[in-house]
C-alpha cells in the first residue's frame, strides 16, 4: 500500500436490528499504516461495525470499500472472548497454521515453505519462545499474540481486532499495545482495534473512531475527544476531563462536582466508556 493510501472507508453505513438502529450514518477511512481506536462503551455497536466490515452483517444503507477487494486475505480478524481449552490438544503454532488453511477438515501437512511462514510470524509476534506449548496453557498475552498471529499469517493489509486487550492485565495489555503499534510500523498493516477505554491506546494511535448512540466520530484524539464533539454524540451535555495524563469522559455534572471526584479518586468519576 501507498504512503496515506485508504485501506478501509465506511461511508453512512447504517445497520438496524428489528428496526431498532444500531449504527446510523457511520462514515470513516483507515490508512495504511496507521493505528486506529475504535473506542465506545459495551452496547456502543463496535462488534457489529467489525462484523459489517467483514461482511458478517447486512447494511441498511451506505457502503464499505476496501482496497483491493478482489484478493484473497485482505483483512485479518481477530475476534472477542476465545476460550481455549487448556486440554486443546493443539500448540500454538497449529493455531496459526490453522490460518493458512483452516478452510479444510484436520490438520493439513504443511509444506517446507507454509512451516517458514508460520515460523515468520510467530517470531513477528515475539511467540517462538512458546511456539510448541499447548495454546490452552499458555497465559490471556501469550494467547492474544497467538490468535494475532493466526490473523497474520496470509499477510492481511487491515487487521480488525475486537476488544483484545479485555481481561489481560496491564502490563500484558501494554505489551499488545506495543506490538500491534510495531506491526503497524514496519509492515504498513492498518490497525483497527476496538475497546471501552482509549487510555492504553492513547501512546500509539494515530487516529480514533468515537461511536455513541449510533453516531460515529473519526479523527485524530485532540479532534474528536472534545465537550462539544461527544456532546453532540451522545446527544446530552458530556465534559472531557484530562488528570495525569488519562482522559476521563463523563456524564453531565458541574466542574466543581468533577474536581471533587478527582480529587477523592478518579474511580468515583462516572466514565462513559
Amino acid at each position: 500500500m501507498g504512503e496515506g493510501e485508504q485501506v478501509l472507508v465506511v461511508d453512512g453505513v447504517c445497520v438496524s436490528f428489528s428496526g431498532r438502529p444500531v449504527l446510523d450514518g457511520v462514515s470513516f477511512g483507515v490508512r495504511a499504516g496507521e493505528f486506529y481506536g475504535l473506542i465506545g462503551s459495551n452496547g456502543s455497536g463496535k462488534t457489529t461495525l467489525l462484523r459489517t466490515i467483514l461482511g458478517f452483517q447486512t447494511t441498511v444503507a451506505g457502503s464499505i470499500r476496501i482496497s483491493g477487494a478482489g484478493k484473497k486475505a485482505l483483512v485479518g480478524y481477530v475476534p472477542q472472548k476465545i476460550l481455549l481449552d487448556p486440554y486443546l490438544p493443539l500448540r500454538a503454532r497449529d493455531v496459526v497454521s490453522l490460518g493458512l488453511d483452516g478452510h479444510r477438515l484436520g490438520l493439513p501437512l504443511f509444506s517446507g515453505r507454509q512451516r517458514h511462514t508460520v515460523d515468520r510470524v510467530l517470531k513477528a509476534v515475539e511467540a517462538e519462545g512458546f511456539a510448541d506449548q499447548r495454546v490452552g496453557e499458555l497465559s490471556g498475552g501469550q494467547q492474544q499474540r497467538v490468535l494475532i498471529a493466526h490473523a497474520l499469517v496470509r499477510d492481511p493489509q487491515l487487521l480488525l481486532l475486537d476488544e483484545p486487550l479485555a481481561n489481560l492485565d496491564m502490563r500484558s495489555a501494554a505489551g499488545i499495545v506495543a506490538l500491534l503499534r510495531r506491526l503497524c510500523v514496519e509492515h504498513r498493516i492498518a490497525v483497527l482495534l476496538s475497546a471501552h477505554d482509549m487510555n492504553p491506546l492513547l501512546p500509539v494511535m494515530d487516529r480514533i473512531v468515537y461511536l455513541a448512540n449510533g453516531h460515529a466520530a473519526s479523527g485524530s484524539t485532540d479532534e474528536v475527544v472534545r465537550s462539544e464533539v461527544l456532546s453532540r454524540l451522545y446527544g446530552y451535555h458530556i465534559d472531557v476531563v484530562r488528570v495525569h495524563g488519562r482522559i476521563l469522559v463523563v456524564a453531565a455534572g458541574s466542574q466543581d462536582e468533577i474536581r471533587t471526584a478527582i480529587g477523592r479518586d478518579p474511580a468515583h468519576v462516572a466514565q462513559i466508556p
